[in-house]
């Protein structure tokens, strides 16, 4: 059996190329430091690991100015991401559009609404920030093949970002995933492989490989860098709103890193002297109520996540025993949020509304969140007064299958003047 760490390991060469203000790897549980490496889990007592920085020198060289200079992408923010700024796998993933949503605001009763739009990234989802992120460290670490266990999103940019670098792939899905999302992988060349089971199927199995093959799973052993990638959702929320933070996000679910990070993006702003004030962001999350191990957790107040068998149309957030779900409820439970699990059908409806009100078609974890939202403001947990940023997380042409028997067209008529007529009533053409 092959060795992990064959062909992998740190050398002095990967070591001059490694971003500085990256001191060590800390273990969220314990505390243990580790050094830079392409591990994941301590030592000791197999809590997760994080990037320690060094905040002091970030301190020294960051600026508002100096962020405007650079890229419009997630490498703007390099000194806060935890590899070196060239060579960066890199397909403009990032700075994506925070827009103002007041017709959704007026439909749901509440007052300033943003949706961050991650939709027209480079694969149509977030994944390409984590994913760009993660395989710039990859080939730091000298890794030639990329790997991951993925609900298609992260299928795509794996697939998407590792034809651009030039490394080979291995992508692992569960087979009844959408046909679009196995297709939109397939194209860029690399290897698809389908797993007769749930992703948390899918994940044990990567979490195997990975012990044998000296491969980048992004998930896996590259995880703790591809998990900084979603900092730069609320690094962009903040500089878009002119270096203010809001008052409330809602975030959708799946293993809870996305929510976990968006916090600690807010909070890593503030240490480096980019906000004046220190944010006091609530957090919310959104899950599906056929996969909602954390929100179920939420409401019975329990601080332990029971895992759950996914069955639900969101399948980019079926996960079922989710790596930080205690994390995301700890989040939630600081900054006095709330969570909320919706239905299939309010899935849709949140898709439709969003499409309706502001133009723009989210996948159905997008359908989560905005059905979520609409649902903590009928509660009175997202408040009128409050300004609140949702976050879309995927494209629409991702789940088609979800909203095709419930839209198509107005009518069907023949193509002449009086078959028009015939089909709408006079005041509905005035």
């Amino acid at each position: 059996m092959a060795s992990a760490k064959k062909g992998c390991e740190t050398t002095p060469e990967t070591r001059e190329t490694e971003m500085t203000y990256v001191e060590s790897l800390r273990c969220r549980e314990c505390g243990r430091t580790y050094d830079v490496a392409p591990i994941y889990t301590c030592k000791w007592c197999f809590g997760p690991l994080e990037c320690a920085y060094n905040y002091d020198a970030i301190r020294a060289v960051i600026s508002r100015e100096r962020i405007a200079a650079g890229p419009p992408s997630i490498w703007r923010y390099a000194d806060l991401l935890p590899v070196d700024r060239n060579p960066a796998v890199d397909l403009g993933a990032g700075f994506t559009p925070l827009v103002r949503a007041d017709r959704l605001a007026a439909e749901l009763g509440l007052g300033e609404v943003w949706i961050k739009n991650d939709t027209t990234n480079p694969t149509n989802s977030f994944k390409d920030r984590v994913t760009s992120v993660a395989l710039s460290k990859a080939l730091e670490f000298g890794f030639k093949v990329a790997a991951c266990a993925s609900t298609g999103n992260l299928a795509n940019a794996v697939a998407a970002h590792s034809a651009h670098a030039g490394l080979r792939s291995f992508v692992f899905v569960p087979a009844n995933l959408e046909a679009g999302k196995i297709i939109t992988t397939a194209v860029y060349g690399g290897n698809v492989i389908a797993i007769d089971g749930n992703y948390d199927d899918v994940n044990r199995l990567c979490a195997e490989l990975a012990g044998m093959y000296p491969w980048a799973f992004v998930n896996v052993n590259v995880r703790t860098y591809y998990a900084e990638g979603s900092k730069t959702l609320a690094f962009e929320t903040a500089e878009q709103l002119g270096w203010q933070v809001p008052d409330h996000v809602v975030v959708p679910v799946a293993s809870g890193s996305l929510l976990t990070k968006i916090r600690k993006g807010f909070d890593e702003l503030y240490e480096v002297g980019l906000l004046d004030e220190k944010p006091e962001v609530r957090v919310s999350g959104a899950q599906a109520l056929g996969c909602s191990p954390v929100a179920s957790a939420w409401e019975g107040g329990l601080d332990t996540i029971k895992p759950v068998k996914p069955d639900t149309i969101a399948k980019s957030l079926a996960i079922g025993n989710p790596a930080d779900g205690y994390f995301a409820l700890d989040a939630v439970r600081q900054t006095n949020g709330g969570f909320a699990a919706v239905t299939d059908d309010e899935i849709v409806e949140g898709i439709r509304l969003l499409a309706r009100t502001e133009g723009i078609f989210a996948e159905t974890a997008g359908g989560v969140t905005i059905a979520t939202l609409a649902q903590l403001a009928a509660k009175g947990i997202v408040r009128a007064d409050e300004r609140v940023v949702a976050y879309i997380t995927g494209h629409g042409l991702k789940t088609l299958d979800a909203v095709q028997g419930v839209v198509g067209p107005t009518a069907t008529i023949a193509s002449t003047l009086d078959a028009f007529h015939a089909a709408f009533n006079p005041e509905d053409l005035a």
